[in-house]
């Protein structure tokens, strides 16, 4: 299958200023691709540096060393040395990043924050407000919710609010962070369900689930992080 991502040599560590410039070494030598339709889950334990490989291809955190190549149309382009701008455009059309916790504009309707990636990737405002209808209706989301912001609602709404939105657009590369953390068994099944539609569209995805039922559906291949694990100096 095409390659969608690759991390050639990636390695990442952190320095504490305000601990006299303490380094902490946190992966080394990350190596691994990920084909279009295929679902790679990081494994290890909490502190391997799944989130912070998850971070680095989507641009929120740089790398210290090696290449993240991302494959857009006929051209491919290294995350790890891409400008700001650059970050931004492949965000809004390239990388999708579904999280646990939903960050929105306050006082935005539900079925607006839903409906936004996919309007801003140039869709009707309709047909994106009806798509962002159905995916809330799968996920369980009662209507009478639809029509008031997302910070008022429990934590668990939230959630299925962030994944519908997640999933909504069409990204190539779409990043998953512990999605169906919390989630009830019918709004996990969903999720699973969303995650084998994106497959068959061809989207790549690389996701971190401690839920080992999820990650046993979903995952074509399980990546073991601390074989990465980078060593103090």
């Amino acid at each position: 299958m095409p390659v969608r991502l690759y991390l050639s040599h990636v390695g990442k560590s952190f320095t504490m200023h305000l601990q006299g410039g303490t380094t902490i070494p946190v992966v080394s030598g990350v190596d691994f691709s990920v084909g279009e339709g295929e679902c790679v889950v990081l494994g290890g334990p909490s502190g391997a540096g799944k989130s912070s490989i998850l971070k680095m291809i989507y641009g929120n955190y740089r790398c210290d060393q090696g290449q993240i190549l991302v494959t857009v149309g006929d051209e491919i382009v290294n995350v790890a040395d891409s400008e700001p701008r650059k970050i931004l455009q492949l965000r809004k059309d390239v990388i999708g990043y579904v999280s646990q916790f939903l960050r929105v504009i306050p006082r935005v309707p539900a079925v607006e924050v839903v409906a936004e990636p996919l309007i801003l990737q140039g869709a009707d405002e309709g047909k994106a407000l009806a798509r962002a209808r159905d995916l809330l209706t799968r996920l369980n989301v009662p209507e009478r919710l639809w029509g008031l912001p997302p910070a008022t609602f429990s934590g668990g709404e939230q959630q299925r609010v962030n994944i519908a939105r997640g999933f909504i657009a069409h990204y190539p590369l779409l990043l998953l962070d512990e999605p169906t953390a919390s989630l009830d068994a019918a709004n996990r099944a969903v999720v699973v369900e969303l995650v084998a539609e994106k497959k068959q569209d061809g989207v790549a995805m690389v996701g971190i689930l401690h839920d080992q039922d999820v990650r046993d559906r979903i995952s074509d291949r399980i990546v073991d992080v601390t074989a990465f694990r980078a060593e103090a100096a």
